[in-house]
């Protein structure tokens, strides 16, 4: 991958389905580093602005050929509204649990904020068990098992899973990310709390709290903007 900053993943030896093992498998050079775990990241906006880097790279890559949203990568790069009727159902299931209102508007302006740019390449899921680190630093990207060529915006949702205050600013500064692709991030972000908080409430307590947490940042980075001065609010 001589087109990006950080080492991917490189295929040594592809498999095809057998009787001993019905499914297509694959073989990747070793990449060093451990998962980039908040402990283990030196300055969290230095972070931030690296991997915003890394997205850009990946986003200039000829998209030509490319694949395009759909369920075998869970319309990652899609529009959002193949999630609409699962979001508005887990925001109902919530009453009362989260603020439903705002998360109805965050979810509405997400919607709103419609894809009109030419298809980019994305990875998918970017996450912190996705993330190498060596040394404190950002030092791969791995699991491109979800990636394709469409919208960006569901890049976006480690703005509010892992960072906060001036590593979500740095991230945010790095990328080409107006109003509307940032919206449209935040709305990938709460599809996925929202629907982890409502389908595990009784049954994983942990993951639901963490999930209640990135609701909460999702929620409060869009009243903060419309609450700055001068701003469009979407």
């Amino acid at each position: 991958a001589p087109l990006l900053p950080l080492p991917i993943p490189v295929p040594l030896a592809m498999g095809v389905p057998a009787e001993s093992y019905p499914w297509h498998w694959s073989v990747y050079r070793w990449i060093e580093g451990e998962t980039a775990e908040r402990e283990r990241i030196a300055s969290l906006p230095q972070f931030a602005t690296d991997l915003a880097a890394f997205l850009v790279a990946l986003q200039r890559i000829d998209a030509t050929g490319g694949p395009a949203p759909g369920q075998h990568n869970f319309f990652r790069g899609g529009a959002l509204s193949v999630y609409d009727g699962e979001a508005r159902q887990a925001i109902a299931a919530l009453e009362g649990k989260i603020d439903t209102a705002a998360a109805s508007a965050v979810w509405e302006a997400a919607l709103a904020a419609q894809w009109h740019g030419a298809p980019v390449w994305f990875h998918g899921d970017v996450s912190w068990g996705n993330l190498l680190v060596r040394q404190g630093r950002l030092s791969a990207v791995i699991d491109f098992g979800t990636s394709g060529v469409g919208d960006p915006a569901c890049d976006l949702a480690i703005a509010w899973t892992l960072f906060e205050g001036k590593s979500r600013e740095a991230f945010r500064a790095g990328l080409p990310a107006d109003g509307a692709m940032w919206a449209r991030g935040r709305g990938w972000t709460l599809w996925k709390a929202l629907i982890t908080v409502a389908g595990q409430i009784d049954a994983n307590p942990v993951e639901v709290e963490k999930s209640c947490h990135v609701i909460d940042e999702v929620l409060a980075d869009r009243a903060r903007e419309r609450e700055a001065p001068n701003d469009k609010p979407l």
